[in-house]
């Protein structure tokens, strides 16, 4: 599958900026110095359940330095003293974790950081005084996908692009080919492989309004996904559909 040169030119800026993946980068863009702290994403995702805004996700990309930190809240609806969890997570420039933390405002924290050959998680419950600890035989390149964050999905998308797009010609050519990764989910204390899976355009509603927008699916054991990215905006994610759960999540 082809696309505009310009756009996938865009895209390739926005990988090299938040994870600088080799293979979609312009020799053009491996010159250019980005700021010291640069703003990649920003914004917002609507958590529906049956047409019910049940959630909102606030998030952060920035790069600082030689790393890039995505940060996210996410809060039920329902008033100022809803539960709400935080997420932090910073990877390296090469796409390698340094460390990820996870909160939530009724107590208990996680942490995921490398240790030699394995991740390792540590746990704190409520009103516990020690963490538990869990090793994952794991590489520091595993995603981390936790539950409830959307924008983690699209730094993925982001990944999978950028091995899967390569310079052809005056464009970019993309394989459809599925895409493997081996991620991590810590609340859920579990590893598991998905796939990804470039479909193509599609002309969907969002926010009713018709966009034209680039679907991909994002499979794994017990759940399948479908996403769409604005190609004319850096690939950032727009819009997930959750079938099974009755569930969409819509840029706001």
């Amino acid at each position: 599958m082809k696309f505009n040169a310009r756009v996938l030119g865009m895209a390739a800026s926005l990988i090299a900026t938040c994870l600088t993946l080799a293979g979609i980068v312009q020799a053009g863009d491996k010159k250019a110095k980005a700021d010291p702290v640069q703003t990649v994403d920003s914004g917002s995702f609507g958590v529906f359940v049956k047409s019910q805004r049940v959630a909102t996700e606030t998030f952060t990309i920035h790069q600082q330095g030689a790393s890039s930190v995505i940060k996210s809240e996410m809060k039920a609806t329902g008033g100022a003293d809803s539960v709400s969890q935080k997420s932090t997570l910073e990877i390296t420039s090469s796409g390698d974790l340094v460390r990820y933390e996870w909160s939530q405002s009724s107590g208990g924290s996680i942490s995921v950081f490398p240790n030699n050959d394995f991740l390792l998680e540590k746990i704190s419950s409520a009103g516990s005084a020690k963490a538990a600890e869990e090793p994952f035989l794991m590489p520091s390149t595993s995603a981390i996908l936790d539950n409830n964050f959307f924008v983690h999905r699209e730094v993925l998308v982001w990944r999978y692009l950028a091995s899967a797009c390569k310079a052809a010609g005056s464009g970019f050519k993309c394989q459809q080919d599925p895409g493997e990764f081996g991620v991590l989910v810590p609340q859920d204390r579990t590893s598991i492989h998905v796939h990804i899976e470039l479909v193509g355009k599609e002309k969907i509603q969002v926010r009713g309004a018709d966009r034209e927008l680039m679907r991909l699916n994002l499979k794994g054991d017990g759940f399948d996904w479908a996403l769409w990215v604005d190609e004319l905006d850096h690939f950032k994610l727009m819009r997930v559909s959750i079938s099974a759960d009755n569930t969409e999540v819509v840029r706001d």
